[in-house]
């Protein structure tokens, strides 16, 4: 499946507060890979923007074959390791709110340009208009929801995919904090 296309320009979304309303209705936070839950939950606090997906990125080996397994590498070398993509994806309103939300999901890239991505990918479009994703994969996969990487290469990105999330709760909890009326952090 191809995950990346560069991000789109906003367009108009007269039924955005029916959209969310429907997609926040339908979100089962139990759902959500348990270490991302926090952050789809706080996006769902913010009233510009709704989750339409996301995943915690999985690293399927010889160890640990589920497909969903949440554990981080071992300490050793376990050769081959299907990497299963990081990503969170958002429906964004088209406001003033929203377009500084893309600024700093955009910025969020910067972290590690040669794995982290921003963009719109066109089947999230195409159900949804103003939706971008940020997703964590090596630039040479970057339009495939899983590679398949040596040890070494899945060691970078776990920490990547961390350094990525760890940005992701650090914006949710700083818009949030704004929100309620607390000021700047």
């Amino acid at each position: 499946m191809e995950t990346f296309a560069p991000p789109r320009r906003f367009v108009d979304h007269p039924h955005y507060e029916a959209d969310r309303k429907r997609a926040l209705k339908t979100l089962v936070i139990d759902d959500i890979d348990a270490p991302i839950r926090d952050i789809v939950a706080g996006f769902s606090r913010l009233p510009y923007c709704f989750t339409l997906q996301s995943c915690f990125g999985h690293f399927v080996h010889s160890e640990a074959a589920a497909p969903g397994n949440l554990e981080p590498l071992p300490p050793r070398d376990v050769g081959v390791v299907t990497y299963r993509i990081a990503y969170v994806a958002l429906c964004l309103q088209n406001s003033t709110s929203g377009n500084r939300l893309f600024s700093a999901l955009a910025e969020v890239s910067s972290i590690a340009p040669a794995f982290v991505q921003f963009g719109s990918p066109a089947w999230f479009w195409e159900r949804q208009v103003n939706a971008f994703a940020l997703q964590v994969e090596p630039k040479r996969f970057k339009d495939q929801d899983q590679a398949t990487i040596d040890y070494a290469e899945a060691l970078q990105v776990q920490k990547v995919r961390d350094q990525f999330f760890t940005r992701l709760d650090d914006l949710v909890n700083a818009l949030q904090y704004k929100r309620f009326g607390f000021g700047p952090r």
